[in-house]
């Protein structure tokens, strides 16, 4: 394939790797929280300040001081719903007028429902405990239509991350406990948009790119207990993440017809790192109220930088974002918990530069859950959290073959609306 083309095509695919780790799931952008069922139920309000296995993701500290070992198993459903409108975006062949972009006018539910599994096991020595999570934080699928209006930078994207984190925590002194652990991150990745041809008369070409790669960053935690107070704090470093793999373009005609085939590619990008502050109180034997703080540093993800031989980077200027929840337990019995809390989410996507890949916008989420303990070493969750998201527009302006005498703007005039999510969570923990 011919190395200028090759470029200019992939810049656009790499737009497609930008945005596909992006959607309206249930945090923030392309970060899915659910890796907690007890947490979910009080809308991830307390994590790092709690104690215990299913606080391991948030705070590698939340196992130091326990005796003997403790196992999580959880699942969540995510169903999201909501529509992609088309305003009037526009495409401009070269020497043509502007004109229609065409197309489905609305897509519905472009991304598909999520099923996410997580777990959690640790076992304490007296002051020291190890433990060991595994979760897939940034995992979704999106699957807009082949006559979508939003085919030229969405089409049918599948991401996965699986983060292995191995944790050592430490009680350094009564009620002082810190830890520390590794994120072994894997991501698999299939993503793809159309492409048009320069002619409106034939069928549109397509691409695909596909990627995989293995990465590490880190977590550090802290917390402090004394009486009915506990607070916690925690950070996680962004990863940065470079995935292997080809880009594949087909269906182009002439002048671009030699663009067709595959390429070797790689392609760099950076998750948020992630600072969390969380205060439990319990104000009486049955009711503890629990609050969260966390700055997310979106800015990492500024860019995707593609190596050779294609040398490009292609800017995204996320911004670094916040969310704030609080929540309550109430003991019921010893058997029986009652949990409920609201999240506030603040999108790191900005206006001017949101894609139809990325129906992201701000967000609040109420969420209610339960506890019931059989036996003192079994205990099952169960959690649903209600999502909605404000209207936003989808008004990124790209381009096909940027810099060539083919270069085809794509002026998009969008909106999310209508768009809410539905997620139910079941898990068990098991003392031994």
């Amino acid at each position: 394939m011919h190395t200028k083309y090759n470029r200019i095509l992939l810049a656009s695919a790499a737009g497609v790797v930008a945005i596909a780790w992006s959607g309206s799931a249930s945090a923030q952008a392309f970060y899915l929280q659910e890796q907690s069922v007890r947490g979910q139920g009080r809308a991830f309000s307390g994590e790092a300040a709690d104690t215990g296995v299913d606080s391991l993701w948030w705070n590698p500290a939340s196992i130091a001081g326990m005796q003997g070992g403790e196992a999580a198993v959880r699942a969540s459903a995510i169903l999201p719903r909501g529509k992609v409108v088309d305003n009037g975006t526009v495409i401009v062949r070269p020497g043509q007028a502007a004109a229609p972009v065409g197309g489905n006018g609305v897509s519905k539910n472009p991304i598909d429902n999520g099923y996410l599994p997580s777990g959690a096991i640790a076992y304490g020595f007296g002051r020291v405990a190890v433990g060991l999570s595994l979760t897939a934080p940034y995992s979704f699928t999106t699957n807009y239509e082949e006559d979508s209006w939003a085919r030229y930078s969405a089409d049918k994207t599948k991401l996965r991350t699986y983060d292995i984190q191995p944790s050592v925590a430490v009680e350094v002194a009564k009620g002082l406990y810190i830890g520390a652990a590794a994120n072994i991150e894997y991501v698999d990745a299939t993503l793809g948009n159309y492409l048009p041809n320069v002619s409106p008369l034939l069928a549109d070409g397509h691409q695909t790119l596909k990627g995989k790669g293995w990465d590490v960053g880190w977590s550090a935690g802290m917390q402090f207990h004394d009486g009915p107070v506990s607070l916690g704090l925690a950070y996680k470093s962004s990863v940065k993440h470079k995935l292997d793999g080809t880009v594949t373009i087909e269906g182009l005609q002439a002048p671009l017809a030699a663009n067709n085939g595959s390429i070797d590619a790689t392609a760099e990008f950076s998750t948020p790192w992630m600072v969390i502050g969380s205060a439990r109180a319990k104000l009486s034997k049955s009711l503890t109220l629990n609050a969260q703080v966390v700055r997310m540093g979106w800015s990492e993800f500024d860019s995707i930088d593609l190596g050779a031989p294609l040398n490009q980077s292609i800017p995204e200027n996320y911004r670094n974002s916040w969310t704030w929840a609080i929540g309550a337990d109430y003991e019921v019995n010893p058997q029986w918990t009652l949990r409920t809390g609201v999240q506030r989410g603040i999108t790191p996507t900005r206006n001017g530069d949101r894609d139809a890949r990325v129906p992201d916008s701000n967000r609040w989420n109420v969420s209610a859950g339960t506890s019931y303990s059989p036996s003192p070493a079994f205990t099952i969750d169960a959690a649903a959290s209600y999502i909605f998201f404000k209207d936003a527009p989808i008004d990124r302006i790209t381009a096909a073959y940027a810099g060539t005498a083919a270069q085809t703007p794509i002026i998009t005039d969008g909106s999310l609306t209508d768009a809410s999510a539905l997620v139910f969570s079941l898990g068990a923990r098991m003392h031994f």
